[in-house]
């Protein structure tokens, strides 16, 4: 049954490769980690982290123990996140994860067509997934997400159904990892209004390096490889790349760069700091506590926690 996986991923893989539109639940897309963030959310090949969960659900099989993690994100505005994840082996079954993701987007001041305050109203969305890996040959690994996920405005709703596939390659002998993903592959079940919308689908690959001799470790991304570009070269505009530093056995520095986030928030030829992210991870007993700083440009900036424990 393994030999048929890698032909499954490729099937599954031209049918998303030829199609984008803009989406709804694009919160999905926002890096809930301070570690993943700090790095310019490149993540895709990790290898060490339970948070691997929300960029490529292959990485969950080189995890050990039963880690589990939780992240806070400081948005623009009054928007708030949180995330919570946990994953464990199940005897000769695999290993599983959990995972929850919320936005809070704050309260809102309610008006008829006159302008009249009529009350207040929330919204907020969120995406319940539960993952699969497990081991397809010697260093080939393969796992799946699935996603139930649930936004709502002001008494309406919307939910869909979507899945995650991955494959993560890992290379020892070179402390080298490579890593494949396809998220948010599904359809709306209920929408707000007649029209149901597409989900944020995102197709991309990515590698992390140890380096030789020096306590440096490399994270590069290319995401959305799956949408429609009017040259070819533009089908990896959307990359990112990422370095943790060792400071000590506790202390880990974190620089990143995201190429798409700087384009988007490019205000006329101004950038700023726009793309570049800064972190910083502690390790205090059993405990690591990680804060990562993504810049807006003009716009603003966020801030990230987590605090991810092994049992």
């Amino acid at each position: 049954m393994k030999k048929f996986v890698p032909l499954f991923f490729i099937i599954i893989l031209s049918g998303f490769t030829t199609s984008y539109s803009q989406a709804t639940f694009d919160f999905l897309r926002i890096d809930m980690s301070a570690r993943a963030a700090s790095l310019g959310g490149s993540f895709l090949a990790n290898n060490d982290d339970i948070d691997v969960i929300f960029y490529n659900p292959a990485g969950l099989k080189l995890l050990s123990g039963r880690p589990a993690s939780f992240s806070f994100v400081k948005y623009l505005l009054d928007i708030n996140l949180a995330s919570v994840a946990y994953s464990q082996e199940i005897g000769d079954i695999g290993r599983f994860g959990a995972a929850i993701q919320y936005i809070n987007y704050g309260t809102f001041t309610a008006a008829d067509e006159f302008g009249n305050k009529t009350g207040e109203f929330n919204a907020g969305e969120l995406a319940m997934l539960v993952g699969y890996a497990n081991t397809l040959s010697e260093n080939f690994y393969y796992g799946a997400n699935v996603k139930l996920l649930y936004s709502s405005i002001d008494g309406r709703s919307a939910s869909a159904l979507a899945l995650d596939l991955g494959l993560h390659y890992a290379i020892p002998s070179q402390e080298m990892d490579l890593g494949f993903s396809i998220l948010n592959a599904g359809k709306e079940l209920t929408s707000y209004y007649s029209t149901k919308e597409d989900l944020p689908v995102d197709v991309g690959v990515g590698l992390s390096k140890k380096l030789e001799h020096i306590p440096v470790k490399i994270y590069v991304d290319f995401r959305k490889l799956n949408e429609k570009q009017s040259q070819f070269s533009e089908h990896f505009k959307a990359f990112s790349v990422g370095g943790e530093i060792a400071l000590s056995k506790v202390m880990t520095l974190r620089l990143g760069y995201n190429n798409e986030r700087r384009s988007e928030l490019k205000i006329a030829s101004f950038a700023g700091l726009a793309g570049f992210n800064l972190g910083l991870g502690v390790l205090v007993s059993n405990y690591k506590f990680d804060y990562g700083f993504s810049s807006l440009g003009q716009i603003g900036s966020l801030h990230r926690v987590s605090i991810s424990t092994t049992f």
